[in-house]
């Protein structure tokens, strides 16, 4: 197939009608790579779960606790950079005299991932003069275990991967008073960014605790998706 071929294969698929579609591009390795409208994230539910079943119920240990304690989920983490914070003991709304035997010890577990957006099938002029929205997705269980339990940074990179063009931070909080054990959406579309960006780096954060066992927050379906242009 000519090259002329496989533009008119991608404009046709991606409803690239006047987006910028230089002939100094290689199109049959962008419509394989095919860019847009898949998610871009690697891995995204590295723990196993779907937000399409609801996330199990915590158990209670069935025996006691043996080793050192836990602070972040068992799963499978290829494609993710992973990190884990220990928190200090929180006394704040313990009152004053009072004898406190044990208390849960909290962790932020936090995983990132840069997506180099050029890598994935992308090209300079679409990206600077077009800017596709690009969408982010993600999903929390609502574990209760604290009032914030969840926390979400993404930025839009230029060249370097250090210029931050656009971002944006979630930090939801929880409702204590109400039972609720679901999958949370957190998302947030970029559109309008300005040119130069080349890469998103993901970033989200979850609390567990840990008081005679491992109790965590559970998280799933990840994504980054560049919208195609004819769904924008």
């Amino acid at each position: 197939m000519s090259a002329a071929a496989w533009k008119q294969r991608c404009e046709a698929e991606w409803g690239l009608q006047g987006a910028p579609m230089p002939d100094t591009v290689d199109w049959k390795s962008v419509y394989e790579a095919k860019p847009l409208g898949r998610n871009l994230l690697k891995n995204p539910a590295p723990l196993g779960f779907s937000k399409d079943s609801p996330p199990p119920e915590p158990e209670l240990p069935d025996v006691p606790p043996g080793g050192p304690p836990r602070f972040q989920p068992d799963g499978d983490f290829p494609g993710w950079t992973t990190s884990t914070e220990i928190l200090p003991y929180d006394t704040s709304g313990i009152p004053e005299g009072v004898v406190i035997c044990a208390l849960p010890t909290y962790s932020w577990f936090t995983l990132e991932q840069v997506v180099d957006l050029k890598a994935e099938g992308l090209w300079d002029e679409l990206l600077d003069t077009f800017q596709p929205k690009i969408v982010i997705q993600d999903w929390y269980e609502e574990s209760q275990l604290h009032e914030s339990i969840y926390q979400l940074h993404v930025k839009l990179l230029g060249t370097d991967r250090t210029t931050v063009i656009s971002e944006h931070t979630a930090k939801p909080t929880e409702n204590m008073s109400v039972y609720s054990h679901n999958w949370k959406e957190v998302s947030h579309v970029f559109s309008s960014y300005g040119p130069g960006v080349r890469y998103v780096h993901f970033q989200h954060r979850v609390k567990n605790s840990f008081l005679n066992d491992f109790f965590p927050t559970r998280f799933t379906g990840s994504s980054v998706i560049v919208k195609p242009v004819k769904s924008s």
